[in-house]
């Protein structure tokens, strides 16, 4: 890596070229108010609309879809930018009054949408199937075929409509109750001597620090500050719950994980032996993990020792350093996207800064008018933010590659997204391992690696338990915060097995600190990543496989993530059955590989 520093400013994203003004701005209102005018006159078309197709209106239909994903795709780009607007500063009052307003624009198209799904379901297959030869839509089909098959499965639209009006000013006003609570949080800590005002996600950094007592500290303060107010949050949790359990009930769905693998796009059976298979490997995570105890010099593994460094950990890796990292390693794989990580830096697309005010946690946004994205992080110049810095230049990079398709052939579910960022994940750890020349630096990228496969078949499984048993107690009742500490431990026991150790060793708050939990769009917030981790190694194992030549057919792989489910995507490129234990179990023992490589090293 070079020494080259990059100027502080370069670290804040560039919001000007999109809106100048920022919550403030002219323009960004004005645009608003244009979504406002035509969500009233689109939804004025589709009432006039014939509501049976036939010769004489497959045209007019075809013409209201297309003006449809237009005006989906602004509001999509207003809902970004105010995202990112909020993020970068949570005390912005008025981002988080457009916050608002943005979440009533998707309330009314989604009403629109139900509106769509009816006549969807209305109609006969050749009447439907004539309407989809239009060549405007061929590019959808999928996706409005989708549309047709879930409309079959929900209540009638006048129910439906209901409900999405609703959800605005009680479901959706839940998780923004939530956003605001984890925004004003801070607590005051310690760092030899000094005491400094922390942000939870200032915070979070601290629990990967190189010394236990910080860690450990972190984890104390962490859990006094969501101590403070998980009683309330508690309530924010049931609440949306209930919500959802009210819907499922209407809609005659017997089990919560039916939208979430509708949203994933994927069958039960595919998550079943997901999880099958990192169950099966989790025991063989226990050598890596006592073998980082002993280069640790603890006794016992505790829930802040999950992210603790070891290896080579003194050495600051500055954001610049980051990037030219990150971009030199994609070359070799596909120079389309090491070209496109370039301009992306460049261009300020990513906001890094480390200080207070900012929201926690890191995401990718499309701003899709624009043809851009913006990445949201907190760098703190260690080896862990260059993998995150990777992570989301992939989602980036995902998102490019999509960007000249029609807005309902770019909408993917959340578990196929994580595969061009977990794909440089992988690019990354190996890059740097092969660069690495001492122990003590190989040790350290081992660790990052095999962290990744640690988290996400412990840490998330502990997650997905935690909300797969929360549902099944919530159907009977309000479910107390000290019955949510306890389904969270138990959760974090049957995940870690016997790898966490001691009564002090789990995190009963968890839930409450993980704001997951809380996101309305996507419930089950978690089993995604999992899948984007073994899904990616997958398609970065065949790519390492046939060099160069792979990155053309991983494009194409990226493009149909858009218009097809999961296991038919799984099916075409690499010709595995995703509900079957072979490719799971493959999976896991390739993310497992390194373990022994680890142990040997660490002597």
């Amino acid at each position: 890596m070079g020494t080259q520093d990059i100027k502080q400013i370069d670290m804040t994203w560039d919001l000007e070229s999109i809106f100048p003004g920022g919550s403030e701005s002219k323009k960004f209102t004005q645009y608003r108010a244009a979504i406002k005018v035509d969500l009233e006159a689109i939804k004025a078309e589709i009432e006039r609309l014939p509501k049976q197709l036939d010769d004489t209106n497959c045209g007019d239909w075809a013409a209201f879809i297309v003006k449809l994903q237009k005006l989906l795709s602004r509001i999509h780009h207003a809902s970004a930018f105010t995202s990112c607007l909020v993020s970068q500063d949570v005390k912005d009052v008025k981002a988080h009054q457009i916050s608002g307003e943005i979440d009533v624009f998707i309330s009314q198209l989604k009403n629109i949408m139900v509106s769509l799904e009816a006549f969807a379901k209305a109609q006969t297959d050749d009447q439907w199937e004539r309407l989809l030869a239009d060549e405007r839509l061929i590019e959808v089909q999928f996706s409005l075929n989708e549309t047709r098959q879930i409309a079959q499965m929900k209540m009638n639209p006048e129910y439906e409509a209901l409900a999405t009006e609703l959800a605005v000013n009680g479901y959706h006003a839940w998780n923004r109750l939530y956003d605001k609570v984890y925004g004003d949080l801070r607590v005051e800590f310690d760092e030899y001597g000094k005491l400094r005002e922390l942000s939870i996600g200032q915070l979070a950094i601290k629990m990967a620090d190189a010394d236990r007592t910080i860690r450990r500290q972190a984890q104390v303060k962490l859990e006094e500050a969501w101590e403070r107010v998980a009683e309330w949050m508690a309530m924010v949790l049931n609440y949306q719950a209930g919500f959802r359990l009210t819907l499922y009930d209407r809609r005659n769905w017997k089990s919560a994980l039916v939208e979430p693998v509708i949203n994933a796009r994927m069958k039960e059976e595919t998550l079943t032996a997901m999880w099958r298979a990192v169950e099966r490997g989790v025991p063989k995570l226990r050598a890596y993990i006592d073998a980082k105890k002993r280069l640790l010099g603890i006794d016992q593994f505790k829930w802040y020792d999950q992210f603790a460094p070891v290896g080579q950990v003194d050495r600051k890796i500055s954001f610049a350093e980051a990037g030219d990292f990150i971009i030199d390693l994609m070359k070799d794989m596909d120079a389309n996207q090491a070209q496109f990580a370039r301009m992306a830096l460049d261009n300020r697309w990513v906001e890094a800064e480390d200080r207070p005010g900012k929201a926690g946690g890191g995401y990718c946004t499309t701003l899709t008018e624009a043809g851009q994205s913006r990445i949201f992080m907190t760098y703190g110049n260690t080896f862990a933010e260059v993998a995150t810095l990777a992570h989301e230049l992939g989602h980036a990079y995902h998102h490019d590659v999509l960007k000249d398709k029609p807005p309902f052939a770019q909408d993917y579910p959340m578990n196929l997204a994580e595969t061009a960022s977990i794909f440089n994940e992988l690019l990354i750890f190996d890059g740097a391992l092969g660069k690495a020349k001492s122990r003590d630096e190989k040790l350290m990228m081992l660790d990052q690696k095999l962290q990744n496969a640690f988290t996400l078949f412990c840490n998330l499984h502990a997650r997905f338990i935690f909300d797969s048993q929360f549902y099944v107690e919530r159907k009977n009742g309000l479910v107390a915060k000290a019955r949510l500490d306890e389904i969270m431990t138990e959760a974090q026991k049957q995940a870690f097995g016997d790898i966490l150790e001691g009564d002090d060793a789990y995190h009963p708050l968890f839930w409450v600190s993980k704001l997951h939990f809380f996101l309305t769009g996507q419930p089950f917030y978690n089993f995604p990543y999992t899948f984007g981790f073994l899904f990616a190694t997958g398609i970065y194992n065949r790519a390492r496989q046939e060099g160069p030549s792979f990155a053309q057919k991983y494009r194409e792989i990226l493009v149909d993530t858009g218009r097809m489910t999961c296991e038919e995507v799984a099916m075409k490129h690499l010709g595995v059955d995703l509900t079957k234990n072979d490719f799971w179990n493959g999976a896991v023992n390739a993310a497992l590989a390194d373990v022994d490589v680890f142990v040997n090293i660490a002597g």
